[in-house]
């Protein structure tokens, strides 16, 4: 295979003196798969985001096809022929797939659009690479597997040879994540170099031939994956042996319901079935969906974010229908967001006023109505150094931290608040699989404190390491209810999730 990008010995210092990258040489061949493995804040994005432009290095060379080149933003990165596909896609749901694909990237001549030249180069990407969409259909009521593919043809277009991912199967069903291996693996074949950031190590073993592990912004080494066990490449990412799954022996769970929910309407302008459902202390019970099919809106109404438009909660023998956030809270419930940035932190404050916030709302203030700092920092050092916070100060601004030094923050938050009820929706997305052992076993020991959660997640290894019970959604309706998560097959959940499957009663 041909080298066609070299990065040597990168350097990545932010201006509040973070080291993000230290003196990483990374390369990549064409018409490879390459997985990027390493945990939070050891400088995958970091290294990506340089190499498409988002950032730039503070020393060290990148060379494409042997050429030393100097990426200053992304619009000549995707002129060298890279291309970067984000976690969070970035569409515009007002227009069609055909104006997303071309939007900025239009083909005219005497400043008249070509749209018949467009649509032919269209159809033939979507043929070879088996993309199988309606140009015209607006991207706002596409799936999130179909904007996806929207975006891979938006990189197509601008003739990318280089393909990056963030994250790539994080929020799609076991049969949407084989059809995008199938494309991953239609462009390996078609001689296009594929980059892939991932945690999920049985993707890794399954699709890529190449990994890069990361650790604290050093590369530990480039290794053919047929050569190296899932086992291995977890110990080179955290230092240490993971068990994320624990066989599930103790089913003595109480008779009696801490949440009730009872005819819940998600969407009175439409036609389906109230949905009903509990939670008894000391259990964990999963609630999965494609995005949009109803969860996310169940949880906004759990968590009154949302008025309810029919139907009662009851929680702890309380009614909690129309109450307030607050009063919820107070009441002992506890909730992490799916959206860290926007509903789990506030971006103008510190690290310490984010993992402090309900330390503070809790103590109360002491002479001439000062809080007691010296306590809550302690507290607060104490939540840092067992979720491995990684940050310079915890008096930096959070937003300079990485996405899943974000997400510990609101996950130690909300974990430690001692709460009879957490409500958390995928507390384990983005974080390494250190991270994500400890939050397991958080969850378990909440559990056997007696304390219930309601987890919302579409990660199978997640669901099956901690559900009691699976509840899952399709076009605002539950499509099954089960009891015996172990004896759930994969695709099948998948089917459910799509809504090809139904159980005939759910009680």
């Amino acid at each position: 295979m041909t080298e066609v990008i070299k990065m040597e010995h990168i350097r990545k210092v932010y201006d509040n003196g973070f080291l993000a990258n230290d003196d990483i040489s990374f390369s990549l061949n064409s018409g490879e798969i390459h997985a990027i493995a390493g945990e939070n804040g050891a400088g995958k994005s970091t290294l990506m985001k340089l190499l498409y432009g988002v950032e730039k290095p503070t020393s060290g060379k990148i060379y494409i096809k042997g050429v030393e080149t100097k990426i200053y933003n992304p619009s000549q990165s995707i002129k060298l022929g890279i291309g970067m596909v984000f976690q969070h896609f970035m569409l515009v749901d007002e227009l069609t797939i055909f104006e997303n694909i071309f939007l900025g990237n239009e083909t005219a001549k005497f400043n008249i659009l070509l749209k018949d030249k467009m649509k032919k180069k269209l159809e033939v990407l979507s043929e070879k690479f088996n993309f199988k969409l309606d140009i015209n259909a607006k991207c706002g009521t596409l799936s999130v597997s179909q904007k996806q593919k929207v975006e891979i043809l938006k990189v197509l277009s601008k003739d990318a040879d280089v393909f990056i991912f963030d994250e790539p199967t994080a929020v799609l069903t076991a049969p949407e994540s084989d059809e995008l291996f199938e494309q991953l693996r239609l462009l390996r074949k078609a001689g296009h170099t594929v980059v892939i950031i991932t945690h999920k190590l049985q993707e890794i073993k399954v699709l890529c031939d190449r990994v890069t592990v990361l650790r604290k912004g050093r590369n530990l080494g480039t290794y053919d994956v047929s050569q190296i066990t899932t086992e291995e490449i977890s110990r080179l990412m955290v230092g240490f042996d993971v068990k994320l799954q624990e066989e599930i022996t103790d089913k003595k769970i109480a008779t009696d319901s801490l949440l009730e929910v009872k005819d819940l309407v998600i969407n009175p302008s439409q036609e389906t079935r109230p949905i009903s459902f509990n939670v008894h202390r000391g259990e964990i019970v999963c609630v999965t969906g494609v995005e949009g099919s109803g969860q996310e809106k169940v949880i906004e109404m759990l968590m009154g974010l949302t008025k309810v438009p029919a139907g009662t909660m009851i929680f702890n023998n309380h009614e909690v229908t129309h109450l307030s956030l607050k009063s919820r809270r107070e009441l002992g419930m506890s909730y992490i967001p799916a959206d860290r940035m926007v509903l789990g932190t506030n971006l103008n404050s510190t690290v310490f006023e984010n993992i402090a916030a309900h330390d503070i709302l809790k103590t109360s203030p002491r002479r001439l109505g000062f809080f007691d700092k010296r306590y809550l920092k302690k507290a607060a050092l104490k939540h840092k150094d067992e979720y491995s916070i990684k940050t310079s100060s915890m008096n930096q601004s959070i937003h300079l931290l990485s996405g899943g030094n974000i997400q510990k923050v609101v996950t130690a938050r909300e974990m430690e608040n001692d709460p009879l009820l957490l409500i958390a929706e995928h507390p384990t997305r983005g974080v390494d699989v250190g991270t994500m052992e400890l939050i397991f076993n958080k969850m378990r020991n909440l559990k056997k404190a007696g304390k219930s959660i309601f987890l919302v997640s579409t990660d199978w290894n997640e669901m099956m390491a901690l559900a009691d019970r699976i509840i899952i959604f399709f076009n605002n309706e539950m499509t099954a209810i089960i009891d015996e998560p172990r004896l759930l097959n994969e695709y099948d959940l998948g089917y459910y999730m799509l809504g090809v499957k139904r159980m005939v009663t759910l009680v």
